[in-house]
């Protein structure tokens, strides 16, 4: 939009609205700044920032080697809720819960039971009490799935414990934020199921925790065929240089590793561990196979998968600086520095510390290394992400949802001898027959020279996502990984920029090394034990925005109301990704919420919803980095509108269509709820009686996020998100401290909206 002349002593309403545009990032780029400044690297990663990148191809093949270093139970909001830019505590779109809170307010009473007790989530302040040693939480299958309640949340304290909802700051993980600002972090990836370490690690491994092959052919496995809980991992007796002397639990699997598909291939790998000091084998995901099992001393199997001892960290340095690093290298840490609670974080990042001395005091093996840190799944901790899954069953058998592939196979399926092994008698919202996945959120870091920059990446990941970028640096195809994971899991290319790596060190300031550990734990060790507070503390999000990576999402929901008073959605998938889209009805939020599956360049629509007895309705759709839409009205009062939605990328720009079925005009209110300057005043749309109006939200000076309201008589349609153009952005600059989680009612924000444009359509 061209600037219009102005005198700035006296600046007009227009000229100012102009200028809040153009300063708005401006401004927040400043205070992300000025917090930026105090932010000070570790020595071990300030090094890692100043090797370049080996330049050669510019693609994915100029990485020689890949690392990948597991650790243990923490969920994403446990550890970033509060770190800027990324989508934590100031996620303006919390979902609601059927007990009409939102999502932050967990209850730690049964369900049923009054009165309630809400615990929201709460500091673990390194500064008063032992918050790096707070006692781990329930995190089996069966406690899992009662509190995920197939969507429903509600309740997780109650099955979890207190300790599910208590989080860190920048102070108390100093470390892992600073990894943060230097390199990428993701903050979509969530762990393969609800469940514990066995299942999501042998799925790390191989691709999928259930037999693929019955999933291939539509057969739901059991317990006998897949891993739910710790079992097939969990093994008895030592293992020595000479003799294999494990003791195995379960039936082995048969389908490959990813060991085994890259030894295939030619691709050379090891995995450093101490095999008797691995958690009795859960850190090892490949134990539940029978090719690992059966291996013998002398064996490629036998010799790089199954050997190592206390000292091997130190051969996988020497092997760095030795040049004779595999091309692929997974490292199990041992329990005390894996920050499974209630070992310390402080300990965990240590131990990180010494792995990126290792890999960088060798700057030729660096600078071709993408190291990868992720977690096995979130230890009960409350995560207020919604779960990218397949649909549920309610507990008649109906599907809450839908999907353009078949879902036939992506179901865990206990019988009724069993069902006590693995579901909590009081968890009856759902029958026997549950989603394997997604779980909830876990951290996830990219550290490379094509990494660096301090980069939030929203694109959903998984588990699986390890084996699809195996696949796309080494050729090797994994066969375990399921169509439905493959169309909405992203193989984490998307955190990489091979053409333009810029390490950016000298933007980098200093931190004192971990070398303190030992002293900083003794004085949390001498701490009072970790507690929720008696009264509930204010959610907090550091303010400011980071980089953010482009993603391959192109969505959109419309709806359509009949006459009959049915509402139908249809859910547009345009993009380069597969995506789920969550519904949740707030005026029936006692139902599972339903979830539909859309693959890229696909559309499907959904089952008609009815409004209440007298014709209301409100859905509200979620999808991924902040997609929302919401749907709001009364069938029978309402204004006969329909809205319809294109993105033109290229300008950063929203078009909307109105179409008025009814013969009587219609005027629109169309506000901004977030990014304009607060003092330009909603405008208003006219459209004509059977006929369609246009109109145009520009939104390139906000880094092509957007959040607009269209509202008429008993009718309204929320629409936020971010425009993706295929080029890097900025996260969400509205996210920070001083928000306030949006509630769910239907009236028009008093903010105002930007430069827009109308015109009448015939």
């Amino acid at each position: 939009m061209k600037d219009i002349e102005h005198n700035d002593d006296n600046p007009t309403p227009s000229m100012q609205h102009n200028d809040s545009r153009r300063n708005f990032l401006r401004r927040s780029a400043g205070a992300a700044g000025a917090l930026a400044a105090t932010t000070i690297m570790p020595a071990s990663i300030r090094k890692a920032l100043a090797i370049p990148a080996n330049y050669r191809s510019g693609t994915i093949q100029d990485i020689k080697h890949v690392v990948i270093l597991m650790q243990e139970n923490r969920s994403f909001d446990h550890y970033f809720g509060t770190l800027k830019g990324v989508r934590g505590f100031g996620d303006r779109f919390p979902v609601t819960l059927p007990g009409g809170q939102t999502v932050w307010q967990q209850a730690s009473t049964a369900p049923g039971a009054s009165p309630v007790n809400l615990i929201p989530p709460f500091h673990l302040n390194t500064a008063t009490m032992n918050a790096m040693g707070v006692n781990d939480c329930p995190h089996d299958y069966p406690s899992g799935q009662a509190a995920w309640s197939q969507g429903q949340f509600g309740h997780w304290p109650y099955w979890k414990s207190q300790y599910s909802m208590g989080y860190y700051e920048r102070a108390d993980i100093p470390f892992h934020f600073a990894l943060a600002e230097a390199f990428t972090l993701c903050d979509a990836y969530h762990c393969q199921l609800t469940g514990p370490t066995d299942p999501n690690r042998i799925a790390f491994f191989s691709g999928s925790n259930f037999n693929p092959q019955l999933a291939s052919s539509g057969v739901n496995s059991t317990d006998g065929n897949a891993e739910a809980t710790n079992v097939r991992c969990s093994v008895g007796g030592t293992i020595s240089a000479a003799t294999p002397q494990y003791k195995y639990s379960g039936t082995g699997f048969t389908w490959p590793t990813l060991p085994e598909l890259l030894q295939q291939a030619g691709v050379t790998w090891k995995i450093y561990q101490d095999p008797n000091n691995n958690w009795n084998g859960l850190l090892h995901g490949c134990l539940a196979f029978e090719s690992f099992r059966t291996a013998q001393p002398g064996s490629v199997i036998y010799n790089n998968g199954m050997t190592g001892g206390p000292d091997f960290l130190t051969s996988f340095a020497n092997d760095v600086q030795s040049g004779a690093l595999p091309q692929v290298s997974w490292i199990l840490p041992t329990p005390n520095v894996s920050e499974h609670p209630s070992y310390f974080p402080s300990d965990g990042a240590n131990f990180v510390s010494q792995v990126l001395d290792a890999l960088t005091a060798n700057p030729e093996v660096w600078s071709q290394t993408a190291f990868f840190i992720a977690y096995d799944e979130e230890d009960g901790q409350f995560d207020h992400a919604l779960h990218p899954a397949v649909p549920s069953y309610d507990a008649g058998g109906n599907v809450m949802g839908g999907s353009t592939l078949p879902l036939a196979g992506e179901y865990f399926a206990t019988t009724p001898a069993l069902y006590a092994n693995y579901l909590e008698s009081t968890d009856t919202i759902s029958g026997s027959v549950r989603p394997w996945g997604l779980g909830g959120r876990v951290p996830m870091f990219v550290i490379s020279p094509w990494s660096a920059g301090g980069w939030v990446n929203s694109q959903v990941f998984s588990h699986t996502s390890m084996s699809m970028f195996l696949e796309k640096r080494f050729g090797i195809t994994v066969p375990n990984v399921s169509p439905w994971n493959r169309a909405i899991a992203g193989d984490l290319t998307s955190c990489f920029d091979f053409k333009r790596p810029d390490p950016s060190a000298s933007t980098y300031s200093r931190l004192p090394s971990t070398a303190n550990t030992a002293a900083f734990d003794a004085a949390q060790r001498a701490l009072p034990a970790a507690v929720a507070p008696s009264t509930s503390e204010p959610l907090f999000q550091e303010p400011g925005y980071r980089p953010s990576r482009a993603l391959p999402y192109e969505l959109d929901t419309s709806t359509r109301v009949s006459p009959n008073g049915a509402i139908e959605l249809l859910f547009k998938n345009t993009g380069k990704q597969g995506a789920v889209f969550h519904v949740y009805d707030q005026n029936n939020l006692g139902t599972i919420p339903r979830r539909y599956t859309v693959e890229a360049g696909k559309q499907l629509k959904d089952n008609p919803w009815i409004g209440d007895a007298k014709g209301n309705y409100n859905l509200w759709v979620y999808g991924p980095n902040g997609f929302v839409r919401q749907f709001s009205g009364n069938t029978v009062t309402g204004a006969q509108l329909e809205m319809e939605l294109r993105y033109d990328a290229e300008r950063g720009a929203l078009d909307a269509t109105f179409t008025n079925s009814g013969e009587k005009d219609v005027r629109v209110t169309l506000t901004d709820n977030a990014y304009a300057s607060a003092h330009i005043r909603p405008q208003t749309l006219e459209v004509p009686g059977r006929r369609s109006a246009e109109h145009r939200w520009e939104v390139a000076d906000f880094g092509n996020w957007y959040d607009f309201t269209a509202t008429a008589t008993d009718f309204t349609r929320r629409i936020a998100g971010r425009v993706e153009t295929g080029q890097p952005s900025i996260s969400d600059p509205a996210m920070g401290n001083g928000f306030s989680p949006q509630s769910r009612a239907t009236t028009v924000s008093d903010s105002a909206q930007g430069a827009t444009s109308d015109r009448e359509l015939a």
